[in-house]
C-alpha cells in the first residue's frame, strides 16, 4: 500500500525486490501519477482508496499470504493498524512483513513510545498524553508553557504545533484530537533551541543493525525536519555525542523490534550532554529518501528483502556489488537537503515555520563543503535565487550599502531593519537562510545570530565565508585564483558575472580559458575505499580529476534526459513518471546510453539503477551545459521535465545543444502567448479576445471595451504563476504589477475571461507521421479553476459529438502547425457549443499518466519513438471513444498544514497531489476518487449551506432539495435559509455567522463540536469588493472546516457532483477491480 508521491521511490524499490524473488504482488495505490502503478512492477494494481473497507475487499478477492505496510507512509501504516485491530488480517490469515503491528504501535502511540523509551534507557522529554482539552491544559500547566503538541498517528507534524498560552493550546489540541485516529495528543516540553539529529537504522529479524546515515537539521528543533535544511552526515557533533546518539538509536530500535528500516529523531542540548528521543518512524520516511539518495544505499530495496526473511550479512551492497549490505556507509562528500515552499500561491497563509510541515518539495545537493552544497541547493529550488549572495533582487540594496560603506558592512545599531531582521531570526520563515546573510552583512556577530536563531556557529561561519568571498570578488579585478576559489564555494557563473560586471557567457569562456571546469565525482558508499560499480554522479570544483572516463566507458554518444527538479505546486510526481517512462521508452528503442539530470531525492528518476548515468545536479543552464559537454551527448530531451526543463530549451539551443523533439523555435511559438495567439488567428481557430499590453492605459481600455472579468496571463509560467482573473480596474492595476515581475523579458497578454464555460483538454503525441490523440479530457469544474486543481473525467461525459469532433480537428491543426515531435497538451473552453483555445503546452502534461493508464497506451513511450524519428504504431484518433467505463482524477491539497491559507480555488494552482480511480459509471469512479482524496462521504448527517447571490441559490435549489429529501438536516445562514424555506425545502434550520458569537446556534460551535458533516459555501463574485465582512466570515468557516477535516464545496459544479455522489452511494456499492479489468 503506497499512496503518497514521496513514497513512489520506496514502493518501486520494494516491488523490484519482490519481483527478483519471483513473488506475485498486488499493489493498492490511488496515486495514478506514480511509476509503481504502471504495469511493469506489480502483477496487479488497484487504483482504490487505502482504507479498511476497500483493502479488506481486495484481500478477500486476492487472498494474499502477507502484507507490507512500511513502504507507503502514514496512510498505509494507519490502515494496517486498523486491519490488525479489526481482526481482518487474522480472519484472512495475512502476515505483516517487516515490523510487526505491535512494534508499529510502540512507535505511533505517543504514550507507548514514551514508556518504551524509558524501558530501554533512552531519555524522553517531560510529557504526557491527553484525550481532551481539559487533560491537555492540566499537563501544560504542570510542564509550563511553551509546550509542543504532537498528534498520534499523523504525518508531517499534521495538526500539531507550539502553544505559548492557553489560547494557542485550545486551538491546537482541538484540531489535533480531531485528526488523530485514536484521538490522542502528546503535550511535551518545548526545546526549540536544541539540535535536531536523525539516524537511519537498518535492522533484520536476527537483530543485526547498522546505521545507514545520520543527519543534522540546521534550524534545530524549532522547525519540523520536513521544513528544515538538513545536512548529511552531521557536522557539529563531537565523537562522544555521535556515538551516544548512535547507541541510543540501536537500543530504541531493538526494543521496538524494528524489522527493516526506520528513522529515529533526537533532540540534543547544545550546551550539555542532555538528549532525548523525539519519535521513531517505523517505515520509510521523508528522511529515508534523503538518506537513501545521500549514501547510495537503497534502503527500501534492502528493507523489502529483510521483510522476506533475509539477514543483512546475506544481502549484497548494490553499489559495490561485492561487499555485504551489513555495513555502515562512509561518505567523502557532504549532502544538503533544502525544502521548497510555495507560500506565494496562497492567500492569507502564514509563512512562519514550526512543528508542522509546510514545504511542498525538496532538493538534494552534493559537494565537498557546506558553502558549495548550500549554494547549489538554493539554485536547485528554482526560487529566483542564484545562491546565498549575488542575487539579482538584492543587488540594488547591496550597491547602496557599498556606496555608503566601502567595507561592505553597516553599523547595525543605526539601521531601521535591525528589529525586523532579529525578529526573523527568532521566528524563522521560508527566507531564514537569506535573513542570516542579511544579518551578517548588517554586521551582527556570529554569536548574536546564534543566540537569536539557534543555528550552530559552524554553519554561520560557513555562510559568512560566502559573504566574505563576495566582498573580495567585488573589490578585486578579475583574478583566476579568486574565481577558482569562488567556484569551490559554490558560486555560479551568474553570481560571478554580477560581481565582475560581465555576462555569464563571458565568465564561462574565461573559466574555460583558465581550465576552471568541474570534475565528475562518483557516489560509492565506501568513501572510495572499494571499487564502485555504479554511475551515481555529481559535479564539483573541489577535485582534480573525473572519477569515470566517459570516453572509455561509452561506446556510442549519449542522450541526456532532463528531470523536473523539486516537487512544487504545478510540478509533481507526474513529471517524474514522464522522465522515467522516457528513459524506458528510449531503452525499448535500443538506446543504451542514457543519462538523467535531476536533483529531487523523492523521485524514482534519481534511483541509481534507472538511467545508465545519474547526475544528481542542478537544472541550470550552466550545469546542463557542463554535463552535455562532458558527455559529448548527441541530444537532449527536455519535454518531460515540466516547465523548468522547457524554459531551458531556447538558451540550450543557442549554445548548440541538440534538442530532441519539438524545436526551440516551435516551443517558443507555443509558449509565447502573443505568438501562439497569432498562430491561432492564422489557422482560423477561435480564442477568447486578447491583447498584448505595453502600458496600463492600453490594458484598461481593452478591459473596459471587452468588459470585466479579464484574465492577466504572463508567458513562460507553470501552474498559473501570477495569472489572475481581474474583476475591476483597481485589481487590474495591482495584478499587472505582480505579473510583470514573473517574466519581465516576455510580453503579457490580457484576455477576456469567459464565465460559466466548460474546460476541456487534449493529450496528444506528435510525430513525423502526424498527430496521435490520446484522449479528450473534460473538467468537472467550470473554467476559472486551474487545470491542476480541477477534477477531470475521461472520456468526456457531457460533451456533444459535434464539439468533440471540433476539438479533435483543432488539436491536429495546432499540433501540425507547431511541428510537434513528442508530447502535446492543449486546453480549450467550451460555451454554448462554441470551442475556443486557451493554450498549448509542447511538453508532457500532468494528465498524461492518467490518460495512459486508463487507455492502456503509454503516451510517453510513444513520444520516445517520435523523438527518435521512428514510426508510431497505428492508432485511430477515436480509439478513446471506444473505451467503456470512466476514469476520474481528483486533486489533493495541503491546506491543513498551510496555516491561514484560504481554500478558495482560482486560476493559480494550489493542489499538491492527485488521485484517480476507474469505475463502471461516472459516479462509481467519482465516489472512489473522493474517498481516495480524503473526502468523507456521509450517508446521513448535517450539511451547512451558505450561498451568495440569488442566481447561485436558484441554480442550486434542486440540489438543496435533493439533500433534504435524502434526510440530511440543512443548516443555513439567514438569507440562504430564508430563500430555501420559501422555496419549500424541508429540514432547513437557521444558524448564525461566526461574526455573531452571541447568537445561537452559531456556526463556530457547530464546527468545533463536529456537528456538521459537509459544507456548501458558494460565494458570489459580486461580493468580492462590496462585502468584505461577509467574505471574512466565509473565510473563517472554510478555514475552521479544513482544520476539523470537514469537506467544503465552493463551486456549483463540485457541489452538484458531490451531492449526486452521495445519492448514488445510497443505492450502489463502488466496484473493486484491478486496473487491467476496467
Amino acid at each position: 500500500m503506497f499512496p503518497n508521491r514521496k513514497f513512489d521511490y520506496s514502493g518501486s524499490q520494494c516491488l523490484k525486490a519482490l519481483k527478483e524473488e519471483g513473488i506475485s504482488t498486488v499493489l493498492i495505490n490511488p496515486n495514478i501519477a506514480t511509476i509503481q502503478t504502471d504495469n511493469k512492477l506489480a502483477d496487479k494494481v488497484y487504483l482504490l482508496p487505502i482504507n479498511t473497507n476497500f483493502v479488506e475487499q481486495i484481500i478477500e478477492l486476492e487472498r494474499p499470504d502477507s502484507i507490507m505496510l512500511s513502504f507507503g507512509g502514514q496512510t498505509a501504516l494507519n490502515c494496517g493498524v486498523d486491519l490488525y485491530d479489526g481482526d481482518i488480517l487474522k480472519k484472512y490469515d495475512v502476515q505483516v512483513l517487516n515490523t510487526a503491528v505491535e512494534g508499529i504501535k510502540l512507535t505511533e502511540d505517543r504514550q507507548k513510545f514514551k514508556d518504551s523509551m524509558i524501558k530501554c534507557n533512552v531519555p524522553v522529554l517531560e510529557s504526557a498524553t491527553a484525550y481532551s482539552y481539559e487533560e491537555a491544559l492540566k499537563v501544560s500547566k504542570e510542564i509550563g508553557f511553551p509546550v509542543i503538541i504532537r498528534v498520534a498517528y499523523t504525518l508531517g507534524g499534521r495538526g500539531g504545533g507550539v502553544a505559548y498560552n492557553e489560547y494557542d493550546l485550545h486551538e491546537i489540541v482541538q484540531r489535533g484530537l480531531s485528526l488523530s485516529m485514536v484521538h490522542q495528543v502528546l503535550i511535551e516540553k518545548y526545546v526549540g533551541e536544541w539540535k535536531q539529529i536523525e539516524y537511519e537504522v537498518m535492522r533484520d529479524f536476527e537483530g543485526n543493525s547498522v546505521i545507514i546515515c545520520n543527519m543534522e537539521n540546521v534550524l534545530g528543533m524549532k522547525v519540523h525536519t520536513g521544513d528544515n535544511i538538513v545536512v548529511a552526515p552531521s557536522q557539529t557533533l563531537n565523537n562522544k555525542e555521535y556515538h551516544m546518539l548512535r547507541d541510543a538509536a540501536l537500543r530504541a530500535t531493538s526494543y521496538c523490534k524494528i524489522n527493516g528500516e526506520c528513522n529515529i529523531q533526537f533532540g540534543l542540548d547544545p550546551l550539555s550532554d542532555e538528549y532525548c528521543a523525539i519519535e521513531i518512524n517505523a517505515r520509510l520516511s521523508r528522511s529515508s529518501a534523503l538518506a537513501s539518495k545521500a549514501t547510495g544505499y537503497p534502503l527500501a530495496y534492502m528493507a523489502a528483502k529483510i521483510g522476506l526473511g533475509y539477514t543483512l550479512p546475506e544481502l549484497l551492497n548494490q553499489i559495490t556489488k561485492v561487499t555485504s549490505a551489513c555495513f555502515e556507509p562512509a561518505l567523502d562528500y557532504m549532502v544538503v537537503k533544502m525544502p521548497r515552499w510555495d507560500f506565494q500561491k496562497f492567500e492569507l497563509v502564514k509563512r512562519k515555520l514550526g512543528s508542522a510541515m509546510k514545504s511542498v518539495g525538496e532538493v538534494m545537493a552534493i559537494g565537498k563543503g557546506f558553502e558549495e552544497v548550500i549554494q547549489k541547493a538554493i539554485r536547485m529550488c528554482e526560487i529566483g535565487k542564484d545562491g546565498l549572495v549575488c542575487n539579482s533582487d538584492d543587488y540594488e540594496t547591496l550597491d547602496k550599502i557599498l556606496e555608503e560603506n566601502p567595507d561592505g558592512t553597516i553599523n547595525y545599531l543605526n539601521t531601521p531593519e535591525l528589529e525586523k531582521i532579529e525578529y526573523s531570526l527568532i521566528h524563522p520563515d521560508d527566507k531564514i537562510i537569506f535573513n542570516v546573510v542579511k544579518a551578517i552583512k548588517m554586521g551582527l556577530s556570529i554569536e548574536r545570530i546564534y543566540k537569536l536563531s539557534s543555528i550552530d556557529p559552524w554553519f554561520l561561519i560557513k555562510i559568512k565565508n560566502v559573504v566574505d568571498k563576495e566582498a573580495q570578488l567585488r573589490k578585486n579585478p578579475f583574478d583566476y585564483r579568486e574565481i577558482r576559489e569562488a567556484k569551490k564555494l559554490g558560486f555560479s557563473d551568474k553570481q560571478l558575472s554580477r560581481c565582475l560586471n560581465i555576462g555569464p557567457e563571458q565568465v564561462r569562456d574565461l573559466r574555460k580559458k583558465f581550465d576552471i571546469i568541474p570534475v565528475i565525482k562518483q557516489i560509492d558508499t565506501l568513501a572510495a575505499e572499494w571499487p564502485a560499480k555504479t554511475n551515481y554522479l555529481y559535479l564539483t570544483y573541489n577535485g582534480l580529476y573525473d572519477d569515470i572516463d566517459l570516453h572509455k566507458e561509452v561506446q556510442n554518444r549519449s542522450i541526456i534526459v532532463l528531470g523536473a527538479g523539486p516537487y512544487r505546486i504545478g510540478s509533481s510526481v507526474e513529471f517524474d513518471w514522464a522522465t522515467v517512462n522516457m528513459v524506458f521508452g528510449l531503452r525499448h528503442n535500443k538506446e543504451n546510453n542514457i543519462a538523467i539530470i535531476n536533483c529531487n531525492p523523492e523521485t524514482v528518476s534519481t534511483d541509481y539503477d534507472i538511467p545508465d548515468r545519474l547526475y544528481f545536479e542542478e537544472l541550470t543552464l550552466e550545469r546542463v551545459l557542463d554535463i552535455y559537454e562532458k558527455e559529448n551527448a548527441r541530444g537532449l530531451v527536455a519535454c518531460v521535465g515540466g516547465q523548468s526543463a522547457n524554459n531551458l530549451v531556447a538558451n540550450l539551443s543557442k549554445n548548440n545543444v541538440s534538442i530532441l523533439g519539438t524545436s526551440s523555435a516551435d516551443v517558443d511559438r507555443a509558449e509565447d502567448r502573443s505568438k501562439f495567439s497569432k498562430l491561432l488567428d492564422e489557422l482560423g481557430i477561435k480564442q477568447p479576445p486578447w491583447k498584448i499590453f505595453k502600458s496600463l492605459k492600453e490594458s484598461k481600455d481593452f478591459a473596459n471595451r471587452e468588459g470585466y472579468p479579464v484574465l492577466v496571463r504572463p508567458s513562460y509560467v507553470l501552474s498559473g504563476a501570477a495569472m489572475k482573473v481581474v474583476w475591476s480596474e483597481k485589481q487590474l492595476e495591482q495584478f499587472i504589477s505582480e505579473a510583470s515581475s514573473v517574466s519581465p523579458d516576455y510580453p503579457i497578454v490580457i484576455s477576456k475571461f469567459l464565465e460559466n464555460a466548460s474546460e476541456v483538454e487534449v493529450d496528444a503525441i506528435g510525430s513525423k507521421d502526424g498527430i496521435v490523440i490520446g484522449s479528450i479530457i473534460e473538467h468537472i469544474d467550470n473554467a476559472g479553476i486551474h487545470s491542476g486543481d480541477a477534477m477531470m473525467c475521461i472520456p468526456p461525459w457531457r460533451l456533444s459529438r459535434e464539439t468533440m469532433d471540433i476539438i479533435m480537428d483543432y488539436s491536429v491543426k495546432i499540433g501540425t502547425a507547431l511541428k510537434v515531435i513528442g508530447p502535446l497538451n492543449i486546453q480549450y473552453l467550451v460555451k454554448n457549443n462554441e470551442v475556443l483555445v486557451i493554450e498549448a503546452n509542447v511538453r508532457a502534461s500532468r494528465s498524461m499518466p492518467f490518460v495512459s493508464k486508463f487507455f492502456g497506451i503509454n503516451l510517453i513511450e510513444l513520444a520516445a519513438q517520435a523523438i527518435l524519428n521512428k514510426n508510431l504504431p497505428h492508432l485511430d484518433n477515436e480509439h478513446w471513444l471506444k473505451k467503456s467505463g470512466f476514469g476520474i482524477k481528483v486533486p489533493q491539497f495541503s491546506f491543513m498544514q498551510l496555516e491561514g491559507a484560504d481554500i478558495m480555488l482560482g486560476v493559480e494552482m494550489q493542489s499538491t497531489g492527485e488521485v484517480a480511480c476507474f469505475g463502471d459509471s461516472f459516479y462509481d469512479a467519482l465516489s472512489k476518487s473522493y474517498l481516495a482524496a480524503g473526502y468523507s462521504l456521509p450517508i446521513s448527517g448535517k450539511a451547512l449551506i451558505t450561498v451568495g447571490g440569488k442566481r447561485n441559490k436558484e441554480i442550486l435549489q434542486p440540489i438543496v432539495s435533493l439533500i433534504s429529501s435524502m434526510g440530511y438536516t440543512i443548516y443555513a445562514t439567514e438569507h440562504t435559509a430564508e430563500f430555501y424555506q420559501q422555496s419549500g425545502v424541508e429540514n432547513v434550520e437557521l444558524v448564525y455567522k461566526i461574526s455573531e458569537p452571541d447568537r445561537q446556534p452559531n456556526i463556530l460551535n457547530l464546527l468545533t463540536e463536529r456537528r456538521i458533516n459537509f459544507i456548501i459555501n458558494v460565494p458570489s463574485t459580486s461580493t468580492i469588493e462590496k462585502f468584505v465582512g461577509m467574505l471574512d466570515d466565509e473565510y473563517q468557516i472554510r478555514r475552521k472546516a479544513v482544520e476539523m477535516g470537514i469537506p467544503v464545496l465552493t463551486t456549483i459544479e463540485s457541489t452538484v457532483s458531490f451531492v449526486k455522489t452521495l445519492e448514488w452511494m445510497r443505492h450502489n456499492s463502488p466496484t473493486v477491480k484491478p486496473v487491467n479489468e476496467h
